[in-house]
């Protein structure tokens, strides 16, 4: 029988803002991060390009882990995880992102906490140097969820982000690469979820989109529900995968309303929907943080660059 994908649209929303309320009780002993840098990362990379890639999520790991343990908010610790890996050119998000058909950078993000269910994103920047930044700045400094192009361009300079020329996201491969290639195969995005001690759960994503893309597309990373998902007392996610269907089928509220209604774990969740999506021959990949910082990492790409880090000592780094 063929599998289709629940809609949570049939969903009551009211059952949302009761599930978003902080849990300290369960999670003050485990707090966690987890991370990822795309599922885009094919089997025939160099030893170079592998420690660059891990080089990378080790420090963005890090950094948030520090942050929680500290007594951070997990909101803070995604978005320091999330500047990181934009930061470096390896990942396609930020300074790395791929070029459009047009030979110039659109990039997006989202983030969202769980507390409440706040959110921010923008879509189809080109000067921000970290769309993460601004994308928190939307969430709680004005009254909207999502700003496009020159408008979110104007909001950035207004709230002091930094803003930059088109120079610093020069990549002579990648342009290179758009150039010759003439196709849109890009599945590499970066995010991070993360629990903090208060139990609050966030989720952030940002990404360079789709090689060679039409100008003006844009994909599931700024769609909250989509590419993005936090929700206190049950999970949060972060998607990388082809982001129309991801937002056809809601994919991260969708794993999160699995396990709301169906009573899944996070990983029997992110197994069914990236399974049902396998055989709709969609490729991509979630991370997920349950209430109690237990992570799933489940892509059906040859490779999904991720990491992930607890309170209890758990640690892992990898690609393949």
């Amino acid at each position: 029988m063929k599998k289709y994908l629940l809609l949570f649209l049939l969903l009551p929303q009211s059952n949302f803002l009761i599930a978003s309320q902080p849990n300290s009780d369960v999670m003050a002993s485990n707090i966690a991060i987890v991370i990822h840098g795309g599922a885009g990362w094919s089997r025939n990379q160099t030893e170079e390009k592998l420690k660059s890639i891990e080089d990378g999520l080790k420090r963005a790991l890090d950094e948030g882990f520090a942050i929680l343990e500290s007594g951070g908010t997990s909101l803070d610790a995604v978005e320091a995880a999330v500047v990181i890996l934009e930061d470096d050119v390896t990942f396609n998000a930020g300074k790395g992102s791929v070029y459009t058909a047009e030979e110039k950078q659109e990039m997006d993000a989202s983030i969202m906490t769980g507390e409440l269910q706040n959110a921010g994103a923008v879509a189809s920047v080109s000067t921000i140097k970290n769309p993460i930044k601004l994308a928190r700045y939307v969430m709680e400094k004005t009254e909207h969820v999502l700003i496009v192009g020159q408008g979110a361009e104007k909001v950035a300079i207004k709230g002091g982000l930094e803003v930059v020329d088109s120079s610093y996201f020069y990549s002579k491969e990648k342009l290179d690469r758009v150039r010759r290639q003439k196709t849109k195969d890009e599945l590499s995005t970066v995010g991070a979820v993360a629990i903090d001690k208060e139990g609050n759960i966030s989720a952030a994503t940002s990404t360079g989109g789709r090689s060679n893309k039409l100008p003006g597309r844009v994909g599931d990373s700024p769609i909250i529900g989509a590419g993005t998902w936090a929700q206190n007392n049950l999970c949060g996610v972060s998607g990388t995968g082809h982001g129309e269907y991801f937002m056809r089928f809601n994919v991260a509220r969708e794993i999160c309303a699995r396990m709301d209604y169906l009573g899944l774990t996070a990983d029997q969740a992110s197994n069914q929907v990236i399974d049902e999506l396998s055989g709709m021959g969609i490729e991509g990949g979630v991370i997920v943080i349950d209430k109690e910082g237990n992570a799933s990492m489940i892509f059906n790409t040859d490779g999904m660059a991720r990491a992930y880090k607890n309170s209890k000592g758990d640690e892992i780094v990898t690609i393949y």
